[in-house]
């Protein structure tokens, strides 16, 4: 495709979502990042949901090593799962990490295409139209993320949480938003393709 170094599973995953005729202008993956946005926030949620778990199980022990001579307790393993949730939340960086390397960002010449990866692949297309509202964030390097949309949802306790998508993590923020820019200035050129 161009001069970029991608997966193959990455690069079938492009080829598999170009229409005919569609020419790809611009491929980028994610820098890979320990600490993300999302990330950031299970690890430090994790801490003290991890230690409040330890402590306590050890508080259901009795603070003390179990004497399986007088019977087994099974009442302190009640708190296992929820250390294992909090070993998982804490190792959400490492996720992060490895998410980096299965995905990529596209841009041909009738659409931006983001292939997300991880547990399970998600695959956004933005028209030109869809561009309207995008911005930037970045970093004092240049690397930074340019930002298309958001979307919200409610957990069960009724709060709500904002998770930004678009192009995050590029190398080179500025230069991709004036890449999609440009795209965001070929409205009418290309129709978009709901079916």
């Amino acid at each position: 495709m161009l001069d970029v170094t991608i997966s193959r599973k990455l690069n079938d995953a492009i080829e598999s979502e170009l229409q005919p005729g569609e020419t790809v202008s611009f491929i980028e993956t994610p820098q890979p990042r320990f600490f993300t946005a999302a990330s950031t926030g299970a690890f430090f949620f994790a801490i003290p949901w991890t230690l409040f778990a330890i402590f306590w199980i050890a508080g259901a022990s009795g603070f003390k090593v179990p004497d399986f001579n007088n019977g087994f307790d099974l009442f302190p393993l009640f708190g296992i799962p929820f250390v294992l949730i909090g070993l998982a939340m804490l190792s959400a960086p490492i996720w992060a990490y490895r998410n980096a390397f299965k995905s990529v960002y596209v841009i041909t010449d009738r659409r931006a295409i983001t292939i997300v990866g991880g547990f399970r692949t998600t695959v956004r297309s933005f028209f030109p139209d869809d561009l309207d509202g995008m911005h930037r964030s970045e970093r004092s390097d240049g690397s930074g993320d340019v930002i298309i949309g958001r979307t919200t949802r409610r957990d069960s306790d009724g709060d709500l949480h904002r998770t930004a998508y678009g192009f995050l993590g590029v190398a080179d923020a500025k230069a991709t938003e004036d890449r999609l820019r440009v795209l965001a200035s070929s409205k009418s050129r290309y129709p978009r393709d709901d079916g």
